[in-house]
C-alpha cells in the first residue's frame, strides 16, 4: 500500500504497525516520535497503531547537544 512519509510516496506492508515501520525503515533503538494524519501515535500505541492506505506519515527523531 502507498503511504506519504515525510513528504515522500512509500510502498509498505498492508496494516503495517508504527513498531513494523520503525523497523522497517531501521530506526529502531533510537528517540523517534510519529505523527500519522496530524496525530500525534503514542509511543504506548506503537505495537497496535497500523496505518491505511494514503496515511500521511511524520516521523522525527530526537537529537541530543549541548
Amino acid at each position: 500500500m502507498q503511504v506519504i512519509i515525510n513528504g515522500e510516496s512509500r510502498d509498505v506492508p498492508e496494516a503495517i504497525t508504527a513498531t513494523q515501520l520503525i523497523d522497517l525503515l531501521e530506526l529502531g533503538g533510537k528517540r523517534i516520535a510519529i505523527e500519522s494524519n496530524q496525530e500525534i501515535v503514542p509511543r504506548s500505541a506503537f505495537e497496535t497503531h497500523s496505518f491505511k492506505p494514503g496515511d500521511q506519515i511524520e516521523i522525527v527523531q530526537a537529537i541530543g547537544g549541548g
